[in-house]
Order: structure tokens, then C-alpha cells, then sequence
């Protein structure tokens, strides 16, 4: 189940540079490209004429023209023109809201008239030259709630990513989890440890020792619909933690958006947003690299995962103190899904 009336992201810019792209979104198959101006338009990936995906076409002096019969498509969905042919009976396709903001094309699959672009949320990170930002694009077959669940428990750590993130100390450190509005919060806070190799990396490439112990921090943020920011950090051991000056620590914050592709599918577009060295492409590059194979692994997991909930849907999932940031946000989407079917709105495709 997910909320349709939100603004999820969809793709990235360079995703429509060439051509047009045909994606899925809470079950709404839509094409995104550059219309008039080089604006961004996003309409129903369905042909009019003869039902054929219009993601299959290509962009012409601002218009979409379907690539089976040459019919051309205006970004409101009316048809505008077909060789030979006239459109004015041409019954209308569906025709989406859609905002391109800090560096990603966003959509409002739902109701248009409650579309309002000031609902997306603001992103200091992507309009802030201070800040570096590398990121990439899963596609993964899981409910997302699976990987919100796992973006909120990040005790998996541990087990999951033992060769770069992980260590014994997440699993010791107590967690913290609480709601303020619609937002919910969990914390973790590990003092005067040794940093794993991941952080190892990060602390040489702020040109800061990585073999003296730390404070490191993990703070995770959930926003609906299915976006979660999770500010994660280590500092040298003495100087404040999170607290600390820039001279002392490396700090970022995962960037995960997470869009709904069917009910057991999503798109992940995950990345690193960074406050230290910013204008250093190689270290950008050496940590994209780092993390897309951090989330690799996240990937395997929650796929097979997803399958053995497929398989076995009587079973009863437990919940312990750790899955708290994960029960507490599938509340705050409960509330959403509510809200929708309360308005007379779809809850889900």
C-alpha cells in the first residue's frame, strides 16, 4: 500500500536526456521527457491510437510523438497532430504534475489538484556549495516498506555490511526512537571506538587520522511519504562527537529516496550528501563506489526477503525494540493511506 497524493522522485535529469523514459510509479506507468523549453512534462505511457507505450517515441520540437504510427502527444495529454489524420476526437491521456528540483525530476501520481510544489522538502545539501553530492538508482523487488524498515533499524549493520560499515559496537549501543509531527527519529550514538573501514577511508580522505578511536553517530530520519535522511558521522574521540568541528570529524548524510514502483517493488535512489571537501571529485567518485556496494548488499537481502514473505504470508512477523523507527513510520503511512481513503482518493494501484 502507498499514498499517491505525495511527490516522490522519479528520475534523474541525465534519465531524459537523450529520450523519452517510460517508468512506473505507484502503479501508474508514466513517460517523462523535455517538452517545450526544455521543461519537464510526465504523461500516461499509453498511446491514444493503438494503446502502444509512448516511452517507445521520441521528442520533436517540444512534442512526444509515438513511435508506432507518428501521432504527437502535448505535454496535457490532448493529441496534437498525426500525419494524415485528424486528432480533434482524440480522447485526452492523463497528464501528471511534475517538478525538477535539487538535481531530481520529481511526480505527484495522485490527484493534481492537491499538487502543490511547495510540499517537497527542502534539501540544503543540493543548493549549498559546501556540500558534495554522489548518488546512483536501484531498482529492487521488495515492498518498499521493507527497505524503509531496514533504513530505520540499522542494527543490520553489523551483519549485513561486517567488511565496510559494520561493527560489534551498533549492536551494544542503545537506540533511541521518537515522533515529532510526522517525522520520525531514531538515533545512535557509539563513543571512543575504533571506526570500520568505510569511516577508515572517509577520516583519510578529510586528511584526519584513521587509526585513533572515535565518536561516531547515526541519526535517521523519516519523512513521508518514503524519504529517509540519515546523518551518519565519526570524529576523533575527545573533541564532541556530533558536536564536533569540522577539523575533527567526517561527516554526511545517506540520502534515500524511495519510490514505489508496484506493491512489491520500488525504485531506490540512494547517495551520500557531504560536508567536507566538497570540490574533490575523486573522493565523490571513491565513495559513490563505497556505498553503491553497501546497497548492493541491502538489495540481496531485502529481494530475498520479499520472496519468503511471498511465500510464507501467514507467518507473523516479530517486533523488538530495534524495529521501532520502522513501526513508527509504517503508523505515519497508515495515517496517509487513511487520509486518501477518507477523501475518496485510491490507497494504492
Amino acid at each position: 500500500m502507498f499514498p499517491k497524493n505525495a511527490w516522490y522522485v522519479a528520475c534523474t535529469p541525465d534519465e531524459i536526456d537523450s529520450k523519452p523514459l517510460g517508468r512506473q510509479i505507484c502503479g501508474e506507468k508514466i513517460v517523462f521527457y523535455r517538452g517545450a523549453g526544455g521543461k519537464v512534462a510526465a504523461v500516461e505511457d499509453f498511446c491514444p491510437h493503438r494503446g502502444a507505450p509512448l516511452s517507445l517515441g521520441f521528442v520533436r520540437e517540444g512534442q512526444l510523438v509515438c513511435g508506432y504510427h507518428g501521432l504527437e502527444m502535448g505535454c496535457d495529454g490532448k493529441a496534437i497532430s498525426m500525419p494524415g489524420q485528424r486528432v480533434r476526437g482524440f480522447p485526452c491521456i492523463r497528464s501528471y504534475p511534475v517538478e525538477e528540483r535539487y538535481g531530481f525530476i520529481w511526480v505527484w501520481p495522485g490527484d493534481k489538484e492537491q499538487a502543490d510544489p511547495a510540499q517537497i522538502h527542502h534539501l540544503e545539501w543540493a543548493d549549498n556549495p559546501e556540500w558534495a553530492y554522489g548518488g546512483g538508482l536501484y531498482h529492487i523487488n521488495c515492498d518498499y516498506r521493507l527497505m524503509i524498515d531496514n533504513l530505520m533499524d540499522l542494527t543490520h549493520e553489523t551483519y549485513v555490511h561486517a567488511s565496510s560499515i559494520g561493527q560489534k559496537e551498533i549492536d551494544e549501543a542503545p537506540v533511541n526512537t521518537r515522533v515529532e509531527g510526522e517525522q520520525v527519529i531514531t538515533s545512535r550514538f557509539m563513543d571512543n571506538i575504533m571506526p570500520p573501514p568505510f569511516w577508515r577511508m572517509a577520516l583519510r580522505g578529510n586528511g584526519l587520522a584513521d587509526d585513533v578511536p572515535v565518536d561516531r553517530w547515526q541519526i535517521c530520519r523519516f519523512s513521508p511519504p518514503s524519504h529517509v535522511m540519515i546523518e551518519v558521522g565519526v570524529a576523533h574521540a575527545g573533541h564532541g562527537g556530533y558536536e564536533a568541528g569540522p577539523e575533527h570529524k567526517a561527516s554526511s548524510i545517506v540520502v534515500d529516496f524511495i519510490t514505489p514502483e508496484t506493491e512489491t517493488s520500488h525504485w531506490y535512489f540512494w547517495g551520500m550528501a557531504r560536508h567536507f571537501r566538497p570540490q574533490d571529485k575523486e573522493l565523490t567518485d571513491t565513495i559513490r563506489e563505497g556505498q553503491g556496494k553497501i546497497f548492493g548488499e541491502d538489495r540481496e537481502m531485502l529481494e530475498l526477503q520479499q520472496a519468503n514473505l511471498l511465500r510464507h504470508p501467514e507467518r507473523r512477523l516479530l517486533a523488538l525494540n530495534i524495529d521501532a523507527g520502522g513501526v513508527q513510520s509504517r503508523k505515519v503511512l497508515d495515517k496517509w493511506l487513511a487520509r486518501e481513503a477518507g477523501d475518496g482518493q485510491p490507497a494504492a494501484a
